[in-house]
């Protein structure tokens, strides 16, 4: 079929184009960038909070995978957390609306849903509420019978793009250059979802998901500093320090008056720590049944980050020897 992916140059919207290529799928890759992507597809530029460029994008699609998002811990104006991560997905609902899609697959996260032992869904930075803020609206489109299925995938992590985005894999790199000044939160549980296990389960959730459903596409669930045993097992390289909560919550601070006095993107808010100080398991069980959803092992998905990493540091002093 064809299917229109939005946010399809971002780090998981990448993975899901090559894993619907590789399955049969003709591809529409939307982004604003999306000409310039060399991604495997038609391209269309255009920016997920424009309605009518949605629209056209959706027009002959058969499907659409909306994964566009602002995946961020700060922004100047925060306005744009609500424009894209809520205001994108009510466009896509309304261009399936219009050209009458018969399947939506929406990717939500795991900050969509309370933490381990929480009651309600307590809200510590934009990013978060708008993701929990656009998770209702799914909720209520599927209760209306809109055809969507809603993915919340874990703590994606993987080989590629070292952003926001991948978490973890910039969590490493940064290690093992010895920019990591440290893990807030070491004991903390995250699930750890490789990207491709995450990429499959959207393919999967298109192709079998049931309409209205919901799946968690986690992985290992495991502490955070597990990631970093792991790595020294595998590198040799030390643990990074452990940083205590008091002393990461007056980094965030001083973090967010320098932000606000100077425009800087902050590495730790105040928002965020309260996130890292909270375990987020997922149970796969459902996606696993359902959709064959599969989870790599930790220690072979940070084994692959390593190679990647080293194969990249490699063409760089290949190309610059010669």
């Amino acid at each position: 079929m064809q299917v229109l992916v939005t946010g399809s140059t971002g780090y998981l919207g990448r993975a899901i184009v090559a894993a619907l290529v590789r399955s049969g799928h003709a591809v529409v890759a939307f982004s604003r960038s999306a000409s310039k992507s060399g991604l495997p597809a038609t391209t269309i530029d255009g920016d997920i909070r424009d309605a009518s460029s949605v629209s056209h994008a959706a027009r002959n699609c058969d499907a659409i995978i909306h994964s566009a998002a602002l995946v961020a811990v700060w922004r100047k104006h925060p306005r744009e957390f609500d424009d894209i991560n809520v205001g994108g997905l009510a466009n896509v609902l309304a261009a399936a609306h219009q050209h009458g899609t018969p399947r939506i697959v929406y990717t939500s996260s795991f900050l969509a849903l309370p933490p381990a032992g929480a009651r309600g869904n307590p809200v510590w930075n934009d990013y978060q509420r708008t993701k929990i803020q656009a998770a209702q609206m799914a909720d209520r489109a599927a209760g209306d019978g809109v055809p969507i299925v809603r993915l919340y995938p874990g703590v994606i992590y993987g080989p590629g793009q070292m952003t926001d985005g991948n978490l973890l894999g910039k969590m490493i790199s940064d290690h093992l250059a010895g920019r990591l000044p440290g893990v807030v939160g070491s004991d903390r549980i995250w699930s750890f979802a490789y990207v491709d296990d995450v990429a499959a389960g959207h393919v999967a959730a298109l192709e079998r998901g049931h309409l209205g459903g919901r799946y968690y596409l986690g992985g290992e669930n495991a502490p955070q500093m597990r990631a970093f045993d792991i790595l020294r097992e595998i590198t040799g390289r030390r643990l990074p320090r452990r940083l205590p909560p008091w002393l990461a919550s007056l980094a965030a601070f001083a973090d967010e008056r320098r932000a606000a006095w100077l425009g800087m993107t902050p590495q730790l808010t105040t928002g965020t720590l309260e996130i890292l100080l909270h375990d987020w398991p997922l149970d796969s069980t459902l996606a696993e049944q359902e959709l064959g959803y599969r989870i790599t092992p930790l220690r072979e998905g940070i084994a692959n980050i390593v190679s990647w990493l080293k194969e990249g540091r490699a063409a760089a002093q290949g190309a610059t020897a010669s």
